[in-house]
Parts: structure tokens; sequence; C-alpha cells
């Protein structure tokens, strides 16, 4: 074949350091569009970003040059040295070191977008540790307890 196609999607989550609360009601909408801006800059689409207070989740379309390990330290590096120039009440801000990364379908692509849209509606009733738990369960990705969380 003379051309390399793809069609890669992926459900990419982490936290907050520690799983603090720092991405406030008002950081959060800004920090979602800056972290949309990253993902473009690096020739990938942002087709969801959302959250809460101690974490984020973002559905992304990548090309196959992508690492994704690579595209995520991007991600995390200048998202993280934005947050901490929009000044000092944000020096604290740090991302955790790891993140999860799940395949999704182009058919489950509607069903992850309402998913990460609903974040505030779904954490009524889940915490973010008990999510991430039953993702890497329901995608049987193997995981020692004592070191998912930073």
């Amino acid at each position: 074949m003379p051309q390399t196609l793809s069609a890669i999607y992926l459900h990419v989550i982490f936290s907050t350091k520690h799983r603090e609360p720092l991405i406030t009601n008002d950081l959060a909408p800004r920090l979602h569009a800056y972290l949309g801006g990253i993902v473009r800059e690096e020739d990938a689409v942002a087709m969801e970003i959302g959250g809460m207070d101690d974490h984020v989740h973002l559905l992304l379309s990548i090309a196959p040059k992508h690492s994704l390990a690579d595209l995520m330290r991007i991600i995390k590096t200048n998202s993280s040295r934005w947050v901490h120039e929009l000044g000092s009440e944000h020096a604290s801000f740090a991302w955790q070191s790891g993140y999860a990364a799940f395949s999704v379908s182009k058919s489950n692509l509607d069903a992850v977008r309402h998913y990460i849209a609903t974040q505030e509606e779904h954490h009524r009733g889940v915490s973010f540790k008990d999510e991430l738990v039953a993702f890497l369960e329901r995608h049987q990705v193997a995981y020692d307890p004592k070191y998912v969380f930073d």
C-alpha cells in the first residue's frame, strides 16, 4: 500500500498531582481550551476535553506518526507551564506523572464524547479513583494498586 491510512482514537485520563482539586471553575474552561490548542499544534485533534477539579479526560484523534508518550509529555509539560504563568495562586499546580489511555472505536466516539462532557454529573456518585479503576478493569489493564495513584 503506497500510503498510510489510519483512524486512531484515544481516551486519555490523567489527574493533578495527588489528585489535588487544583482545576477551579475559573481555570477549567481556559485549561481545557489550552489543552486543545496544544493538541492542535501537535497535528492531532481534540474531539472532546473535560474533567473535574482533580483530573481531565481527552478524546483524541491522532496520526500514526505520533508517539503517545511524546504527545502526553508535550501536553502535560506545556499546560503545567502555562498554568504556572497565570500567577502565584497556581504555584502548586502539577500533573501526576502518568496517565491512562484507552483505544476507542469509531462506533463508540459519541458515547465517549458524552461521557467526557457530563463529568460533573458522573462524579456526583463516583470518585476519580473508582472511575479510573473501573476503566482499567473494563479494559483488562493489569495494574498494581499501590502504583496507580501518586
